[in-house]
C-alpha cells in the first residue's frame, strides 16, 4: 500500500507540475497577445523633458523618445500605449507591471541596475550646472560645504551624485526641474545640477538671469529600462537599437528635434553623442 500511495502522489505531483508549467506559459503569452491580437507595448515616460519627452501644442506626446517608442512598437509588431509617469514613480511602475519599458532619458546607474535591467546605451550625456549670471562659481570645485546651496530634482542622477559626492553642501530637493531653476534665479540656490540638454534650454529661456556651466561634471549613458526577468524583450530591444543606430535614425531625430543644441554643443566643444 505505501508504494501505491507514493505512485499516486508522484502522478499527482507530475500533473500539478504540468499544470503549473502550462499556467506560467499561458500567463507569459498573455503579456504579448490577447484575443484581439498583439498586446500593447506599454511604455512609461515623464513627458516633461523636451526635446525627448514632451507634449506638443496639441497636447499630444512628442519628442525623440516618443518617436523611438513608436518605432520600437512597430519593430515588435505591437500597438503602442504611452503612459505619462512621474519620475519618482517610474521604476516602481515598471517593477509592478504597470508598464513594460521605460524610455525616458534614463541614466544607467549602479543604483538603478540593482532594481531593473538596462538595454545597451544610446546616448552619452553629462551632468552640469546652471548658476546665476553674476555668480562667481565657474566649476563644481567652487561649490563649498557650509557656503553654498544646490538645487536638485528628486531621484535624478544629479540628486544622487550631489548627495554622495558633496557632503556638507545643503541640497534643496524639489519635484520639478523648473522649480529648481527658479530657486537659482531667486538666489535661494547657488546652482542647479542637471543634464546638459535641460541646462542649455533653461539658460536659453533665462539668458538675462542665468549662466550655464556645460562642461560635464561626469559623463552618463542613457538606456531603456526593463524588468530583470524580461530577457526575451531585452534581446529584441537591443537588436532594435543596433538597427536604429546603423540606419541613421538617431541622427535623423537629432536633426529634427535638437539641431540648435547640437550646433551649440559642437561650437562649445561639449559632447552630446548618440551612439
Amino acid at each position: 500500500m505505501p508504494r501505491i500511495r507514493i505512485r499516486r502522489n508522484a502522478r499527482f505531483a507530475l500533473a500539478a507540475g504540468y499544470f503549473l508549467f502550462a499556467t506560467v506559459f499561458l500567463t507569459s503569452c498573455k503579456k504579448e497577445t490577447t484575443a484581439s491580437g498583439p498586446a500593447p507595448l506599454v511604455v512609461g515616460m515623464e513627458m516633461a523633458y523636451p526635446p525627448f519627452e514632451m507634449r506638443g501644442p496639441d497636447n499630444k506626446p512628442d519628442g525623440i523618445s516618443v518617436r523611438m517608442a513608436e518605432d520600437l512598437a512597430e519593430h515588435l509588431g505591437r500597438p503602442l500605449e504611452l503612459r505619462d509617469t512621474e519620475w519618482n514613480g517610474i521604476i516602481p511602475a515598471l517593477q509592478t507591471g504597470k508598464i513594460d519599458l521605460i524610455i525616458s532619458s534614463m541614466t544607467h546607474t549602479p543604483e538603478r541596475a540593482r532594481q531593473i535591467a538596462f538595454s545597451d546605451g544610446y546616448v552619452t550625456n553629462g551632468l552640469c550646472m546652471l548658476v546665476r549670471k553674476d555668480s562667481p562659481i565657474q566649476s563644481i570645485a567652487d561649490v563649498k560645504p557650509g557656503e553654498h546651496k544646490l538645487a536638485v530634482k528628486v531621484a535624478t542622477t544629479g540628486h544622487q551624485w550631489a548627495r554622495k559626492e558633496l557632503a556638507g553642501v545643503d541640497l534643496i530637493t524639489l519635484d520639478e526641474s523648473a522649480a529648481c531653476v527658479l530657486e537659482v534665479i531667486q538666489g535661494k540656490a547657488d546652482a542647479f545640477i542637471y543634464d546638459q540638454i535641460s541646462i542649455y534650454q533653461f539658460w536659453k529661456k533665462y539668458e538675462d538671469k542665468t549662466r550655464p556651466i556645460l562642461n560635464p561634471i561626469r559623463e552618463e549613458t542613457w538606456a531603456i529600462g526593463l524588468r530583470k526577468d524580461d530577457s526575451g524583450l531585452m534581446e529584441e530591444v537591443n537588436q532594435f537599437l543596433a538597427d536604429y543606430r546603423s540606419g541613421g535614425r538617431f541622427d535623423e531625430l537629432a536633426d529634427r528635434y535638437m539641431a540648435e543644441q547640437k550646433a551649440a554643443f559642437e561650437e562649445m566643444g561639449v559632447p552630446f553623442i548618440f551612439h
